[in-house]
């Protein structure tokens, strides 16, 4: 991601170059073209909210609903607050940013469509610990967390890796549009969460330990949120521009690429394995490899793009069986979408660099980047919870996880046609 740069801006249309559109142009153009990207990237909210809750038991479909609407929510006034200083306000030795809080400084015109492009990503990383945590987790507590989650902990690596100041950008650490930076910090928060709050009950055999099948209620849901999630992503990386440039066909078609090749990798890999192929499983590899090519996708040609997305499907369903073995119960396999994903995804940005590509030292960079984001993010997160269980209690009772989070916190239900034996009236 570029930070408020002022690089050639230029209509695509056959016989106008960069030369003839006057500087007040480019930086409309500039303008229009981050805040279109910004309100497709908002729309990803919705696909986000449709697979978390159609991945959940129907009896918890409104509390998934709420929490993905709320924590955006919460997330674009938080990152206005203090997120955009930290991120990217004048460095403290590449560690913090310590201007712009209170979006005091700002400049506007065009650093308004930087804000609110930068807010939407911030309240990507602050969703993805949402659909993990579902079915137990009491939204009070949930929101609490994504104040800090979009007000702290992802500024704060946000500045490390992308503030033309901070330090793991200054060592050359690349990831153009965040599979570490947005996806990974995300789902290493959703593994602090998931190990404070605990599985859901039943999800493992007391005795053996096994993992139970808890399926979701509404594989349409699932399935259409896949679709709007591909769309987005074409604005989450070819927005990461900063200006309508000449990248924006290569990035889009790298974009495409992965996400078709994840679906193929997860399904190859389900073959191979002998294990059935889900939907499920197919749309979250899709995802994995859209993931997977956010960091490289600037800086890598189409086949790479290919093979990058084709390898995340993999490294997804290995990945799934990971976190189970380990009992640890993620209800839309966030963390190996998200998470392990993108850490191969900024792996690959390296491997596959067009300009110098396998560098030892460059792929070194970027493991050490990953590195750092798992340490801060899940120290960090997992202190949270912590406080938070102390504080307020992170999970719901036994007897509102049985009934469903819809009554409990919400005292409503999404299928009163079908659930009226669980509602409660006042």
């Amino acid at each position: 991601m570029k930070y408020l740069t002022t690089g050639a801006v230029f209509l695509l249309l056959p016989g106008i170059s960069a030369a003839a559109v006057d500087p007040e142009t480019q930086n409309l153009i500039s303008i229009m073209w981050l805040t279109f990207c910004a309100m497709i990237v908002f729309f990803m909210q919705s696909a986000f909210a449709l697979i978390e809750s159609g991945m959940s038991r129907a009896k918890n479909a409104v509390n998934v609903m709420m929490k993905n609407y709320f924590d955006v929510c919460i997330a674009m006034l938080m990152f206005g607050i203090s997120g955009y200083g930290i991120m990217f306000g004048e460095s403290i030795q590449g560690w913090l940013g310590a201007e712009k809080f209170f979006l005091s400084g700002v400049e506007g015109g065009r650093e308004y469509a930087f804000i609110l492009f930068n807010g939407m990503f911030a309240a990507t990383a602050a969703t993805i610990s949402s659909g993990a945590m579902a079915e137990r987790t009491k939204f009070h507590s949930y929101a609490i967390s994504a104040i800090f989650v979009s007000g702290l902990i992802y500024p704060l690596y946000a500045h490390w890796a992308w503030n033309p100041s901070g330090w793991l950008q200054q060592l050359g650490f690349v990831d153009f549009a965040g599979s570490t930076v947005v996806h990974s910090v995300g789902a290493w928060v959703a593994l602090a969460g998931i190990i404070v709050v605990g599985p859901r009950l039943g999800r493992f055999d007391p005795d053996t330990f096994e993992p139970r099948e808890i399926r979701g209620h509404s594989l349409m849901m699932v399935t259409l949120g896949g679709f709007i999630l591909w769309f987005g992503f074409f604005a989450f990386n070819a927005g990461s521009t900063d200006g309508l440039t000449d990248q924006v066909g290569k990035i889009a078609l790298n974009t495409a690429y992965a996400g078709a090749a994840g679906a193929i990798g997860v399904t190859l890999t389900s073959y191979l394995r002998r294990i059935p192929l889900l939907l499920t499983s197919t749309i979250n590899g899709s995802l994995a490899g859209l993931v997977s090519i956010a960091a490289g996708c600037a800086t890598m040609d189409p086949p790479f793009a290919a093979l990058t997305g084709l390898i995340a499907g993999a490294v997804f369903s290995f990945g799934r069986d990971l976190i189970l073995k380990m009992r640890l119960d993620d209800v839309v396999d966030a963390i190996a979408v998200h998470g392990i994903s993108g850490a191969w995804g900024t792996v690959a940005a390296a491997m596959f660099f067009t300009a110098d590509p396998f560098n030892p030292q460059r792929i070194m960079i970027q493991v050490f980047g990953i590195v750092i984001a798992l340490l801060w993010t899940l120290a960090a997160s997992f202190t949270l919870f912590s406080i938070i269980n102390i504080i307020f209690g992170l999970r719901s009772t036994g007897m509102h996880e049985q009934r469903g989070l819809d009554i409990s916190e919400h005292n409503e239900i999404g299928y009163p046609e079908f659930q009226k034996t669980t509602f409660r009236s006042n």
